[in-house]
């Protein structure tokens, strides 16, 4: 596999392929630069910038170097905290971190740094929630946010400005582009292996050949078991650069959107669809870990806390599985069969997700619940798609949430509870009732059993004060405990 770090072509062919960027910038390019926080996404310090070509454009994306593995950065550019200055001139984002006295100990800097860069490089409007959302996944321990937020605003009135990597632009994809094959490319050591397939085809074969391969989208959620279980994997198969699987359009009614299509990506296509999700992309993770994450890796790896699943069920959202060269839809509520537990296959991978009825989806009400605003994890998230007729009786009902037991899934009995009937309070007061024949949920750091079944009884207590006015059903419902 080949990448530009800065403007240095690598090769690499053996190498742990479950070495993260991070130690492999530590340990191999001895560039310190770039810290180690906690190993899991959290807190930002060891955020670097890659760039991609799309459609002859470059495209620079933060992400978290701790989650991410080498295999990741083939045919990318990989851009760390060492390259910004030029000679003895700082990079307009480190003098203005500078001028604004924005580091205090230091530790956390040049992940701020990084973030402040790709904000730079950003080429669309500017404001105050772009760079909140920008930096929300960069901790400072220091505490010293208001310096950074100045510098920022101040990065932000200069624009993308001028600096090496634009004078470089041209160079930067000759070189990128020299290095995109078609061919599957293998990174190994010893008896461990990565597959880097090229197109779905490729894909489909090595998951036959290798049916107990492990497959790595984004990997945000599977480097933890690398980074804080000390796991090795002994077969991966990187899907981070099958263009077949990252594709999102719009197919008459319905909506299909790759399985390895970053959450960026999938934020920015539904948002034009149903804008209710717009709100709720803004609160899933950090960018760091939305530039990275996919879709089909957050169904896949079937987590009970998952945001994706809960919405996606009360679309009524269906799999499209491929083995080999055969495909098969599975209704998503089919597809978790226990804590961590899916139907897929030996061999068997996501290609997409297709959301049958854009008109329908769009009256969806979304609720996530956490202990804070940005970059948490939810206590409960319920999805609720309700639609009734004139008279205010219940025509279709589609209640999922998150938290609330081993898998994300539907509230069937509140469901049922609801369906043909005429919207009352009394009603409500039934359905939620009807909860607890859904779910048992247990206690744990983040929320008791308790406090998770009066939230997810409330949510929809919620949704029926807000009933009256059909426009607010359009849009998100953010509630944070």
């Amino acid at each position: 596999m080949q990448f530009l770090l800065n403007q240095q072509l690598i090769t690499v062919s053996h190498l742990d392929p479950n070495m993260t960027v991070l130690n492999y910038l530590r340990e191999e390019k001895q560039r310190c630069g770039t810290k180690e926080g906690c190993a899991s996404g959290d807190c930002g310090a060891c955020t670097v910038v890659v760039a991609s070509l799309e459609e002859d454009e470059l495209k620079y994306q933060t992400v978290n170097s701790c989650l991410t593995l080498v295999s990741a950065l083939h045919g990318k550019q990989l851009i760390t905290v060492e390259d910004l200055q030029e000679g003895q001139q700082l990079h307009p984002v480190q003098q203005a971190m500078v001028d604004n006295h924005a580091s205090q100990c230091g530790f956390c800097t040049p992940g701020f740094v990084m973030s402040l860069f790709a904000l730079m490089k950003h080429k669309g409007p500017g404001g105050h929630t772009e760079t909140e959302q920008a930096l929300a996944g960069n901790l400072c321990r220091c505490t010293g946010y208001r310096p950074i937020l100045q510098a920022a605003s101040d990065i932000m009135r200069q624009g993308t400005g001028q600096d090496q990597f634009l004078r470089q632009q041209a160079l930067t994809k000759k070189q990128l582009n020299a290095i995109q094959t078609p061919e599957i490319q293998v990174l190994q050591q010893e008896a461990r292996v990565c597959y880097l397939p090229q197109n779905v085809t490729q894909l489909a074969g090595l998951c036959q050949q290798h049916p107990d391969a492990v497959l790595v989208a984004g990997g945000t959620d599977l480097s933890l078991a690398i980074t804080q279980s000390h796991q090795r994997f002994p077969v991966l198969v990187a899907l981070s650069h099958v263009p077949e699987l990252k594709q999102c359009y719009r197919q008459g009614e319905r909506l299909v959107i790759g399985a390895a299509a970053s959450l960026t990506t999938v934020a920015t296509f539904l948002e034009q669809h149903i804008p209710a999700t717009k709100a709720l992309f803004s609160r899933f993770a950090s960018l760091q870990i939305r530039n990275q994450g996919t879709v089909g890796g957050n169904l896949a790896n079937a987590s009970p806390i998952g945001d994706c699943a809960p919405v996606l069920l009360a679309m009524d959202a269906q799999l499209i599985l491929q083995c080999g060269e055969q495909q098969r839809q599975l209704p998503l509520e089919e597809f978790f069969t226990g804590y961590r537990q899916t139907r897929l296959q030996p061999g068997e991978f996501i290609h997409s997700v297709i959301i049958p009825s854009v008109t329908l989806s769009q009256k969806i009400s979304l609720h996530k619940v956490s202990k804070r605003m940005d970059d948490d994890i939810s206590a409960v998230f319920a999805a609720m798609t309700i639609s009734a007729d004139p008279q205010g009786r219940v025509e279709f009902v589609r209640i999922a949430y998150g938290g609330m037991a081993a898998t994300p899934c539907r509230a069937r009995h509140c469901e049922a509870a609801l369906s043909g009937q005429v919207i009352t309070v009394a009603l409500i007061e039934q359905a939620c009732a009807a909860l607890s024949e859904d779910f048992q949920p247990l206690s744990d750091f983040r929320a008791s059993a308790g406090y998770r079944r009066n939230v997810a009884a409330n949510l929809l207590r919620r949704w029926y004060f807000r009933y009256s006015d059909p426009s607010d059903l359009t849009e998100i419902s953010d509630y944070v405990s």
